[in-house]
């Protein structure tokens, strides 16, 4: 483990302990390296690398505070390090969002109040003249007052940074596959009927169904993609080949 590393551990440690609260003023650099027993170097890389992640903020000419350490806070940094992984790792992206408002939904079937059960029939649009783009700002608000109805802020937090970070994977199946628009308002009405009989069970189903569904398609279209890359690739080292 590297100095910064144990930096790190060890601030988080003082916090967990309680040593240091939410809105508390570290102690000056010097005190705190002596302190942890580290050089005054790794104890301000480990202050930046708590800042980018939103547990400490640094005010210039003031000193270093612990945050609020509020879920919605935090998981802002999450949300960050989920963008830098867009390209690259979305059906996994899908896969983790899946498995977290599966949780977030059975939460909402059994504390879910009349008024967020009508605030989710409001935000499933008609289908009438909808666009790809206008469909999934609609999914967006659906998705996020569910996780909202479970009641638990860190599910809030992660599901909007995953939620977000696969926008355009739905807008692109919203513009290419057919029927996605009265599938996906379909698909959400189903959810929010379990949810008014406060069926755990059947919300979760609903629920995975929904999102399984754009799974599958993206993986699909993704493998369909590659192939015809690789077939393009193959025909240019060799034209014979497209031609024959």
């Amino acid at each position: 483990m590297s100095l910064t590393d144990q930096a790190i551990l060890k601030i988080k440690e003082m916090i967990i302990s309680g040593e240091l609260r939410p809105g508390d003023r570290l102690p000056p650099e010097q005190g705190l390296s002596e302190k942890l027993g580290l050089s005054r170097s790794s104890l301000r890389e480990a202050i930046k690398a708590l800042t980018m992640f939103k547990v400490l903020d640094v005010r210039r000419g003031d000193g270093t505070y612990v945050t609020s350490l509020k879920p919605s806070l935090l998981t802002d940094a999450m949300a960050f390090v989920v963008d830098l992984h867009q390209d690259s790792s979305v059906l996994e992206l899908m896969e983790a969002r899946r498995v977290l408002e599966a949780a977030a939904v059975r939460r909402a079937a059994t504390r879910i109040t009349d008024e967020q059960v009508a605030a989710l029939w409001e935000a499933i649009p008609s289908s009438e003249g909808l666009g790809a783009e206008e469909l999934v700002e609609a999914d967006l608000t659906f998705h996020r007052l569910l996780a909202q109805a479970s009641g638990n802020d860190y599910l809030v937090g992660m599901l909007d940074g995953l939620s977000a970070s696969t926008v355009r994977a739905r807008i692109w199946r919203g513009l290419t596959e057919d029927n996605a628009v009265t599938r996906t308002i379909d698909e959400h009405g189903a959810i929010v009927r379990a949810l008014e009989q406060h069926d755990p069970v059947l919300a979760e189903a609903c629920l995975v169904v929904h999102i399984g569904g754009v799974e599958q398609w993206l993986r699909h279209t993704l493998t369909t993609e590659e192939l015809a890359d690789r077939a393009a690739a193959a025909a240019e080292e060799d034209p014979e080949v497209d031609e024959g």
